[in-house]
């Protein structure tokens, strides 16, 4: 049987007001964007999960005043807490369904696949840096995450056994997408993913999966890190 996903059983009250500043931000960086994306809103369902999952529980304590503010936090190793703004269109990108099955490439923190789990039946998400995949484990569990697997390991080998995916994302960059990745994709399904343009930009790409056809749209420029590969550390998204 799949994992339930259950209501988060957070220990401190919400902290309303910084949510409300966060879902603001990013409702003006997606206005912002909307001339490249066509989402001129985000979808209620992922408004939800934002407003539900608490990004200070993701964060270091010296950094937890910072959490709701729309911009990357360090959460050590070198690595970063994405920006609440990427975390939010890279999830609307990818179109969930309660029965779909993500596969995330770059677990990070948690705060992602945290959000992933709210849209979706089960999350499954690889970390290339173990100490980051322990910790972003042991905080999903102890919220009560339970229908995310998270495992340390070369993300561009994707996770055979759970295949195909409705949906995959990925969280660093790269001249393409793994062909691992796009084999365990679905038909039909989504994958975003931030992709090198050639002469030292980046731009955010939506992969269709029409048949064994897969059709890229430009989104807008980005910003990340390259992929990997190998235990060596990686910084997520920003």
């Amino acid at each position: 049987m799949p994992p339930s996903r259950k209501r988060m059983p957070w220990l401190l009250p919400m902290p309303t007001g910084d949510i409300d500043a966060m879902l603001a931000a990013i409702d003006d960086d997606v206005r912002a964007t909307a001339h490249h994306t066509g989402r001129h809103a985000l979808s209620d369902r992922v408004r939800t999960a934002l407003h539900e999952v608490r990004r200070d529980a993701f964060v270091p304590e010296l950094e937890r005043d910072l959490a709701y503010l729309n911009h990357p936090l360090s959460i050590g190793y070198g690595q970063t807490i994405s920006q609440p703004f990427i975390v939010a269109i890279m999830t609307e990108l990818l179109e969930l369904a309660p029965d779909h099955t993500v596969l995330e490439i770059g677990t990070g923190s948690g705060y992602q696949a945290a959000v992933l789990a709210r849209l979706a039946r089960a999350v499954y998400s690889i970390e290339i840096v173990p100490e980051l995949a322990v910790q972003a484990r042991e905080t999903l569990v102890r919220l009560g995450c339970d229908n995310v697997q998270v495992r340390a390991g070369d993300g561009t080998e994707g996770w055979p056994e759970h295949a195909p995916f409705d949906a995959i994302m990925i969280t660093a960059a790269a001249p393409s997408v793994a062909p691992a990745l796009l084999a365990q994709l679905k038909p039909g399904g989504r994958l975003v993913a931030p992709l090198d343009a050639g002469d030292g930009s980046q731009i955010l790409t939506v992969v269709h999966k029409e048949g064994d056809r897969a059709v890229y749209r430009s989104q807008f420029p980005v910003r990340f890190v390259p992929v990997t590969h190998g235990h060596k550390p990686r910084h997520p998204a920003t």
